[in-house]
């Protein structure tokens, strides 16, 4: 999981018009936060092709975090996007959205989904999770990558002369086992090395409580909007 600003190429971002995209590399999704105007270009400068989004977040309706959305959203027509698109964002976008068709006389060829952010799990996948909070009227997302198993070594397995089936995937969880002889196989001998998960901790107000420092404090990566 990697996160890129759009703005300055930061991890920590200090900027009121803030926007920036998650990489969820395992699922080989993009996820992009508050759309602002120009954030297009900048995909296009550090490579990222604007069909990899899946899902967009919005924040807020401030114009500094949603004004490059129907851009977005008509390039992503003009391009002739087949799967859907699911936008997370606070009540009153799909109104906002509605207008911006009818103003702009524009129908989108793709699905588009509008969920209203609520508190508590968003998005549950396999691999990810993302959890909202609020904090006076302002969202606090958590985004979570679970712990991956290292890749089995299935050569040394061999060489061992484990016998493969359900065996192998216990040993994979490093779980340890005590033959009739008294020799232990250990899991962490047979594995590559675990890579342990990752949580993101996003921000987006000026002034912090205790809970939301205690909750940064075990994070990977925080990021503020002034």
């Amino acid at each position: 999981m990697e996160c890129i600003s759009l703005n300055h190429g930061f991890s920590f971002i200090w900027n009121n018009k803030t926007s920036f995209i998650i990489r969820l590399t395992y699922i080989k999704e993009i996820w992009l936060i508050n759309p602002t105007d120009g954030c297009q270009h900048s995909m296009n400068e550090q490579g990222i092709k604007i069909n990899q989004i899946a899902k967009i977040l919005i924040t807020d309706l401030h114009i500094d975090s949603m004004s490059g959305l129907l851009g977005v959203l008509s390039s992503l027509n003009l391009s002739g996007r087949g799967n859907s698109l699911h936008i997370y964002g606070p009540y009153g976008l799909e109104e906002y959205l509605d207008l911006g068709k009818k103003y702009s006389h524009t129908n989108f060829c793709y699905m588009l989904y509008i969920h209203v952010l609520n508190k508590g799990l968003v998005v549950d996948y396999s691999h990810y999770r993302l959890y909202v909070t609020v904090k006076n009227n302002f969202f606090e997302f958590f985004m979570i990558a679970h712990e991956k198993y290292g890749k089995f070594l299935l050569d040394k397995a061999k060489k061992f002369h484990v016998i493969s089936g359900p065996l192998y995937g216990k040993l994979k969880k490093n779980l340890n086992f005590i033959l009739p002889d008294g020799f232990v196989l250990n899991g962490y001998n047979f594995t590559q090395q675990t890579c342990i998960g990752i949580k993101i901790y996003i921000i987006f107000q000026k002034y912090h409580f205790r809970q939301s420092l205690e909750n940064s404090i075990s994070s990977y990566i925080v990021i503020q909007k002034l």
